[in-house]
């Protein structure tokens, strides 16, 4: 038995981490022949955390590594598109679509959900989180607070969504890039004082590390920030405040006070903001000066977007649960204001949108018999496809 409370690849692939009733509905289907019918399954959103207006579609490539080898078709969005619930006539609007001999599939329900649901929700929060702080650098530091075993899984998910960078080896590892952080206070505590910390900091770490320094761990956050320029110099590239809101209620007012002794000294830094940081306290941030934030629970503890998987037909007849709508769709998106439209699939009508546009459809046939059709794109690729959008979408959340 594993000494870490983790699933490996073969206990996903070979259905051990599906809840039991999908093993015992597969026992059912042997017994009485049944379960070989072709169905379609649609995966859909019935509605997003605490009134989202939008998602970010992220795990795909998960999803399809686990349906490979099986025989069954594919249909999706691209990973990385933002969606909305349901369209402009109410209908869910499909993210993908499995169809294939139910037998196939119906061990892994559990798995393809998780990982849509879960990376998804990063996603859509780390998106929320670069649409406020726009030019300014973001970083997922949120790992700690999460299960290590799900650290590449998350850190992708944030980069995808919209952060700069990861503080994960194993994050940065897993997109290709390189990671990024500053100092802990434990340094500071075991020279004893800031200034000591700050100065090995900078004689030890090669010129590629920036030289940011956490200037809360003993004293006051301004007196630790000229602290750190007496002890770096020209190396300064920034300060981090990483002060808990329950200690002095406000770090946009710390900020400002940092920033006006900073300049009064001649210091030209980057600062910092970490602990407690989210989409409704940037803003005021950078209204104080802040130029970068660390994003951690927030992101990494995002709410899991809900997916659910339902059969809309069965041996090409129309089926569907209670709530559900039949039948396969294909999703239409207006290119502008990302208004959605559902059509039957063998509906050859492009609908337009109310501000003119012609809507796109979304899902492509992207597995064919198990087989991967696309190559599939790199977190870089995707990343830059959630940016693109992001500029199209509202931000709904402000005046909360």
């Amino acid at each position: 038995m594993s000494r870490f409370h983790i699933a490996s690849e073969e206990d996903i692939k070979s259905g051990k981490t599906t809840d039991i009733y999908f093993k015992n509905t597969m026992k059912i289907f042997e017994e009485k022949g049944v379960g070989d019918e072709s169905v379609a399954a649609e995966f859909t959103v019935s509605s997003f955390p605490s009134n989202w207006k939008w998602g970010v579609f992220c795990g795909l490539d998960e999803f399809l590594h686990l349906l490979e080898g099986k025989n069954v078709d594919v249909y999706s969005m691209p990973e990385g598109s933002v969606f909305r619930t349901k369209g402009r006539n109410g209908v869910f609007t499909p993210v993908i679509r499995v169809e294939g001999s139910y037998r196939e599939f119906c061990i892994h329900e559990t798995p393809l959900l998780g990982f849509i649901c879960h990376p998804s929700g990063i996603a859509t929060k780390s998106a929320r989180v670069a649409k406020v702080a726009g030019d300014s650098l973001v970083i997922s530091f949120g790992i700690r607070r999460m299960h290590p075993s799900l650290a590449p899984m998350i850190d992708r998910a944030a980069y995808i969504g919209g952060c700069d960078g990861v503080s994960s080896i194993a994050g940065a590892e897993e997109i290709g890039i390189v990671p990024q952080g500053t100092m802990p206070h434990s340094l500071t505590i075991i020279f004893g004082e800031p200034k000591k910390a700050f100065e090995a900091f900078d004689e030890v770490l090669p010129e590629d590390v920036k030289r940011i320094a956490l200037v809360d761990t003993y004293y006051d956050e301004k007196m630790e920030s000229v602290m750190a320029a007496e002890a770096m110099g020209e190396n300064l590239f920034g300060v981090r405040l990483d002060t808990p809101y329950s200690r002095r209620g406000d770090l946009s007012a710390i900020a400002q006070e940092v920033m006006w002794e900073l300049e009064r000294r001649g210091v030209e830094t980057k600062m910092i903001c970490s602990g407690g940081i989210d989409e409704y306290s940037i803003p005021g941030l950078k209204e104080a000066g802040a130029d970068a934030f660390g994003v951690g629970t927030s992101i990494s503890n995002a709410r899991t977007i809900n997916y659910a998987m339902d059969i809309v037909e069965k041996e090409e007849k129309l089926v569907a649960k209670r709530g559900k709508f039949s039948g396969k769709k294909q999703a239409y998106r207006c290119p502008n204001c990302f208004t959605f439209e559902m059509r039957a699939w063998d509906d050859e009508e492009t609908p337009g949108c109310e501000c003119g546009n012609t809507m796109k459809p979304m899902l492509e046939k992207v597995m064919e018999d198990g087989k991967l059709m696309i190559d599939y794109p790199s977190p870089d690729v995707i990343r830059e496809r959630v940016m693109d959008q992001l500029e199209q979408v509202e931000i709904d959340w402000l005046d909360r």
